[in-house]
C-alpha cells in the first residue's frame, strides 16, 4: 500500500517536493482534474507558454491529493517542454505514484503564434 501521510494539506508550503495521496474512497471509479493556471515555456526561445492541464485517472488503492498536484504543476513553471512532451511527462509522474488502473492527461497550449496545441498521453498498468 502505498503511503497517505498528507505532507502539504493544511501547511503553508508553496513549493513543490513530492505528490501526496490518500486512500480512494469507495465507489470512486474516476478522478478529473482540471486546471488552466498552468505555465512552463519553450525549451527553443524560452518564451513562456500557457497550458490547460486536463488530468483523468481511475484509482486503485490511492487518489492524488489535489494541493499537492497543483504544487506539483506549478513546479514546471520555469521549464523547458514542448507541448507534446508535456503530457507524457506528466502522465508518468502520476502513473509511478498512483499506481492507478489508468492515467490519461490532456494538455492544450493556448494559442501563440495563432495556433493552439493540444497533446494527449494515455497510459495503462
Amino acid at each position: 500500500m502505498k503511503s497517505t501521510k498528507l505532507r502539504t494539506l493544511g501547511k503553508k508550503v508553496t513549493k513543490f517536493t513530492n505528490l501526496d495521496t490518500f486512500r480512494t474512497p469507495p465507489d470512486i471509479v474516476e478522478v478529473i482534474c482540471t486546471s488552466d493556471e498552468v505555465t512552463a515555456v519553450c525549451p527553443i526561445t524560452q518564451q513562456p507558454d500557457w497550458y490547460v492541464v486536463r488530468i483523468l485517472y481511475r484509482p486503485r488503492e490511492v487518489c492524488v491529493e489535489s494541493k499537492s498536484l497543483k504544487l506539483f504543476l506549478q513546479s514546471f513553471r520555469n521549464s523547458g517542454h514542448f507541448c507534446e512532451n508535456f503530457s507524457s511527462i506528466i502522465a508518468h509522474e502520476l502513473m509511478t505514484v498512483l499506481g492507478a488502473e489508468q492515467v490519461e492527461v490532456r494538455v492544450t497550449q493556448k494559442p501563440r503564434g495563432g495556433i493552439a496545441i493540444e497533446s494527449t498521453a494515455r497510459i495503462f498498468s
